[in-house]
């Protein structure tokens, strides 16, 4: 199976996505039913460690926290693979991050280091672009660089399936991990 772990996004944040992707006249468009921000990637993994990266996951003890999509941008300006709407890093974003790919590692999963650039995918691109088509993505990115969506709640991310097919991937919610509110937080004195 291949695997990943993210983090959803609420309807209203996916519609806007999608509505955005309406001026985007280049590339390959994401199914607005697959936005998601990657916490880690899995690869393909046997059922063995899929239940054994479950276990971890459930583990994972942090609170809600608030997450901002901002601006637009592309992977390898040169010769762009994708284009994106950014996720502003924040502290708990990168503490999740870093306790997803630790719970995963000691599943006994390998991962590949790679830089945490958090993020949702809007189109995907060929390798090489004919020039009218790299000149609309350059207007899109001029008109929509400002993006700046309303921030929401993250109360829960999940681990997903990836079925890869000839019209791109579909992908399935194989488990949810809730984090914790806020006010269900206990002080902890000495």
């Amino acid at each position: 199976m291949r695997l990943f772990v993210a983090i959803d996004l609420p309807p209203v944040t996916r519609a806007a996505l999608t509505r955005l992707q309406g001026d985007l006249r280049v590339g390959r468009h994401a199914d607005p039913d697959t936005f998601h921000v990657t916490l880690a990637f899995l690869d393909d993994q046997d059922l063995p460690l899929a239940e054994a990266v479950h276990e971890t996951l459930s583990e994972i003890d942090m609170p809600e926290f608030t997450l901002h999509i901002k601006g637009l941008d592309v992977f390898n300006r040169a010769r762009p693979r994708l284009v994106f709407a950014g996720v502003e890093r924040s502290d708990p974003l990168v503490a999740l991050h870093r306790k997803v790919r630790s719970a995963s590692m000691e599943a006994g999963i390998a991962l590949q280091r790679q830089r945490f650039r958090p993020h949702v995918t809007l189109a995907r691109f060929p390798r090489e672009m004919p020039r009218h088509e790299l000149d609309r993505l350059g207007a899109f990115l001029e008109a929509h660089g400002d993006l700046d969506l309303e921030p929401f709640e993250v109360a829960e991310f999940g681990l997903y399936r990836s079925i890869l097919g000839p019209d791109g991937a579909v992908h399935e919610r194989l488990a949810a991990y809730e984090l914790r509110d806020r006010d269900d937080l206990e002080l902890k004195t000495p």
